[in-house]
């Protein structure tokens, strides 16, 4: 009888699985660049409340812009999307025919978006009592704040920089003025045209430099060299913001016919005064140039304006941040981890985690879903608008991405939402720190990952 012989063959068939997450990451963050540099990050799935990814989530590193996340969320939690910022016009004295027999005064009070074209709003006030004459003082009250005019931990070879500019209860222009250099016709403008500022130049075939006379503490703008540049465009702070906004202020009286007899002065407004005029800007339209823009004065007229309303006058730094870590133990966690000096994230003394970060974010989203939307708006957006303008272009980042990015000398960041192709809500902290050079490398690799958490 013939054996039946049965014969087994087993094909052994190999699946290949895509590839995770965690291992898309792993790979990015193996690049030789964070052979030196330092990386947090964390990964929030609002949506299914799980963590996705972290690493180095707890370290403590500098925030660089990022801290405007944490300044920028405590005001809308404690100052609320309605806040005014105001600027108050009054006059003291009597109106004889069309004489103002007193003086005028501007209240500041921390805006730092009124513009010199917001001045025009005061001269209408001031010709509505039919003044062509003011036969006394223009006068600034700045008691809203302290007299600190920089943060601290602020560099000093920063001077001059619009990304460190003078603080003051009253801001104007940004407290800059715009330099335009032609170099074919050897012509420099300013704007606003005033006399705060004198321009100085100085011819030579060297490279074009442009500054002001901080050395000396004076707001003379010097241009040295530059013959050959054919145009040229830069930003420069100036000293006084409160008497670079009198001055401004009263040169435009002046150019519609408004004639001050006497100076332009500091004083604190005394209580005979009348209100003439209130100039008003809520927190929400200021809280979008403070993100997208990565607007530095915003964020610490933000922080006073914490400290004034639970601290009163005059504003501190210290105090607002004080009101910064009730947030921080709203969400709970406790703000003795962190070391948190001023409100834009200029000083090197800030150190936050990417935890906290990301628990600001989640808990907005979870427990403040009106503030959310403001917060989330604000942020500049992946290819489209404010900081990110230029990045992440043609990835599924772009036009999904809503994130705050951050950068000093030799830290990198990048926090925010995204939206996955499942429709899952992120919250995300990106800090990089430690690293020589240009920071395109590190944009490109935060990029990367948000291509990837964008694809997942």
């Amino acid at each position: 009888m013939m054996k039946k012989i049965i014969v087994f063959f087993i094909i052994i068939v190999t699946i290949s699985f895509p590839q995770s997450l965690k291992s898309k990451l792993d790979n990015v963050l193996k690049d030789k660049f964070f052979e030196g540099c330092l990386v947090s990050i964390q990964v929030e799935d609002l949506t299914t409340n799980k963590t996705l990814y972290k690493k180095n989530e707890k370290i403590l590193l500098r925030p660089a812009s990022n801290m405007k996340v944490i300044t920028s969320a405590a005001g809308l939690l404690y100052l609320g999307p309605v806040y005014e910022f105001k600027t108050d016009l009054y006059y003291d004295g009597y109106v004889s025919n069309d004489t103002l027999c007193g003086n005028i005064y501007v209240v500041g009070g921390c805006d730092p978006d009124f513009t010199t074209t917001d001045l025009y709003t005061f001269v209408d006030a001031i010709r509505s009592l039919n003044i062509s004459i003011i036969n006394g003082n223009l006068y600034g009250d700045v008691s809203f704040k302290d007299s600190l005019y920089w943060g601290n931990g602020w560099m000093w070879d920063d001077d001059t920089s619009s990304d460190a500019p003078y603080l003051s209860a009253l801001n104007i222009n940004d407290n800059c003025v715009e330099v335009t250099f032609d170099g074919e016709k050897n012509l420099t403008n300013i704007d606003p045209k005033t006399k705060y500022v004198e321009i100085k130049r100085i011819e030579n075939d060297e490279k074009l430099i442009v500054d002001r006379n901080w050395l000396e503490r004076k707001n003379d703008i010097i241009i040295k060299g530059g013959n050959d540049y054919k145009s040229y465009y830069s930003k420069v702070n100036v000293l006084e913001p409160e008497k670079y906004f009198l001055t401004v202020f009263s040169e435009v009286l002046d150019s519609n016919g408004i004639k001050i007899i006497s100076d332009i002065k500091e004083k604190k407004l005394p209580v005979e005064a009348s209100l003439l005029y209130s100039f008003k800007r809520n927190y929400s339209d200021i809280i979008n140039n403070l993100n997208k823009d990565s607007d530095n004065l915003s964020a610490e007229m933000t922080l006073l304006a914490l400290s004034q309303k639970y601290y009163g006058k005059p504003a501190s730094a210290k105090n607002g941040i004080s009101v910064i870590e009730k947030m921080i133990e709203q969400i709970g966690l406790d703000p003795k981890d962190y070391y948190l000096v001023d409100g834009s994230g200029v000083s090197h003394y800030n150190v936050v985690s990417a935890e906290l970060l990301v628990n600001i974010l989640r808990y907005f989203y979870k427990e403040k879903p009106e503030l959310y939307e403001i917060l989330y708006n604000s942020f500049p957006i992946g290819g489209v608008d404010g900081t990110l303008e230029k990045r992440m272009k043609n990835t599924l980042a772009e036009k999904n991405v809503h994130a705050k990015t951050g950068n000093l000398t030799g830290v990198s960041t990048l926090t925010g939402y995204l939206t996955t192709k499942k429709n899952h809500k992120l919250a995300f902290s990106i800090m990089m720190q430690n690293y020589v050079g240009s920071s395109s490398k590190a944009k490109e690799l935060q990029d990367e990952i948000c291509k990837i958490l964008s694809d997942f």
